[in-house]
């Protein structure tokens, strides 16, 4: 199987079982939705932490399907065949991140203007977060790949994989939240958005590597 149709058919299936599109939208609206029943009525608080709110949204929708990023491949036997592929397994891990950001994470993107209507957020907020968005949900998919690679061997695996992946996340979403609100108080937000970029960029090298090897002795 060439990588290209790896990452259709990983796309296709995450819809389809609703690790991503529609599922991840309504559990992302949904928790945007109920933040400012908790805050109450203080509109600019509300605003104030809506960039947090959003990261920690996007967060945990992200971890939806996870769980079945290469467990599916490894009941069906599909996992060994890309094991024995020529292949390297840095590359299929690669690629089946990439995939779960684009069925995942691009629909959250997509719908965050609605999200931040709900949190009284300012356009200038706005368009930082989601710039933050953009350069840091890669390396979320990225530590998520890792973590479902440590559990794809474990039967309800989705608890170990969110206790893996959400210390692994907290870095990304420090430097964003931070990006943002540098941005919002008019200092300059390109340092933070450039410690989330390298953030990215470490997982970019790291992950497939460390995802490759957890599935290799799960072999």
């Amino acid at each position: 199987m060439s990588l290209g149709a790896l990452y259709r058919r990983d796309v296709r299936l995450a819809w389809a079982a609703g690790g991503g599109g529609p599922v991840g939208v309504i559990f992302y609206l949904a928790v945007t939705a109920v933040a400012p029943f908790a805050v109450g009525p203080n509109l600019p608080l509300l605003a104030q932490l809506g960039p947090a709110l959003l990261w920690l949204a996007v967060l945990l929708s992200l971890l939806l399907g996870l769980e079945r990023l290469f467990q599916a491949d490894d009941e069906d036997g599909t996992l060994d065949l890309l094991r024995l592929s020529p292949v390297p397994l840095s590359l299929v891990v690669l690629t089946k991140a990439a995939a779960h950001w684009t069925a995942a994470a691009l629909p959250l993107i997509a719908a965050t203007p609605l999200a931040a209507i709900l949190l009284n957020m300012s356009p200038k907020a706005l368009v930082l977060t989601l710039a933050s968005f953009l350069i840091g949900t890669p390396g979320l998919a990225l530590v998520g790949a890792v973590g479902a690679a440590v559990a794809v061997s474990l039967r309800r695996a989705g608890v170990l994989i969110a206790i893996l992946v959400l210390p692994l996340s907290v870095p990304s979403v420090i430097f964003a939240v931070a990006a943002v609100e540098a941005g919002v108080a008019g200092r300059d937000p390109l340092p933070p958005l450039a410690l989330l970029a390298a953030a990215s960029l470490v997982w970019l090298v790291v992950a497939p590597l460390a995802a490759a090897a957890a599935l290799r002795e799960g072999d």
